[in-house]
């Protein structure tokens, strides 16, 4: 389809951004739904971002995403920010409104609790505590959206405490920071286990951990998508445990931008999957 004047205009702004996965995936759902518009990559550098944030409403564009590095940068160029985003501290999707007005969000807290709830729908919030391995911005949503669904508790490990410390003080609620020396034991009883850190990802230093104290009903979630099954994921499937890929987050965590930009909801479906797969 080409694209016109009265396209409907998002993108994804990075530095650098020829890795990003999300104009694969907004072009599938354009494509399936028949949406004149477009979804392009905008390479802005760190100096770049305000000027680019404000020259959206000028050229047309309804929003965009925010990856790397400008998650945390974005969040004070904004108009207005959402609550969730305020307390993980970073935004990942811009909305233009008719005024020009930007608002910011952040959409990585509902992509893990979606991908959790329709990859693991065995899975009870009440069931017992979850155990969450990082605490970088992945770790934030996580630890956000977990609290939000009343988890009974969120045991936290980084190798950095302090900044552990400092994202459960961010977060509030029953989160317990547990040293990553102590892993091992901290997962005994633990009914989820989130992995946000880059260990295990492609050219990355592997997770050392057991999962031998885990329940047999537990779930192991691995954010890392590169490669798909991670060494943790492997092992906990071995053991007979439910496992959950990080691939899904990502994709989930597009739907509320496509809806608010495009009109349309889209569906997280295997057809998407498998366009998006090809590209990693």
């Amino acid at each position: 389809m080409s694209v016109t004047g009265s396209a409907l205009l998002a993108g994804v702004m990075g530095w650098p951004i020829s890795h990003s996965l999300s104009p694969r995936l907004h072009g599938y759902w354009l494509r399936e739904h028949n949406i004149h518009g477009d979804y392009v990559p905008l390479p802005v550098a760190p100096s770049n971002l305000e000027h680019a944030l404000r020259a959206l409403p000028s050229l047309g564009f309804r929003g965009v995403n925010l990856t790397v590095p400008h998650k945390e940068a974005g969040l004070p160029l904004m108009d207005s920010v959402s609550d969730i985003a305020r307390r993980i501290g970073a935004i990942n999707t811009v909305f233009v409104s008719g005024e020009g007005e930007l608002s910011g969000t952040n959409t990585d807290a509902h992509g893990f609790i979606e991908n959790l709830r329709l990859n693991a729908p065995t899975w009870r919030k009440n069931d017992g505590a979850a155990v969450v391995l990082g605490a970088g911005g992945a770790a934030r949503a996580v630890v956000a959206a977990l609290i939000d669904a009343q988890v009974p508790k969120v045991l936290l490990l980084n190798r950095t405490v302090a900044k552990a410390e400092q994202l459960a003080k961010a977060i509030g609620g029953s989160i317990k920071v547990v040293d990553w020396g102590d892993r091992d034991e901290a997962i005994k009883n633990a009914m989820l286990l989130v992995n946000t850190t880059t260990l295990g990802m492609v050219n990355q230093p592997k997770l050392e951990i057991s999962l031998s104290a885990l329940p047999k009903i537990a779930i192991v979630n691995d954010l890392v998508y590169s490669p798909l099954e991670t060494e943790l994921l492997r092992a906990a499937r071995q053991m007979g445990l439910q496992t959950v890929d990080g691939l899904g987050m990502l994709l989930h965590q597009a739907v509320p931008g496509f809806e608010g930009w495009f009109g349309i909801r889209p569906v997280v479906t295997n057809g998407l999957r498998d366009v998006v797969l090809k590209s990693t």
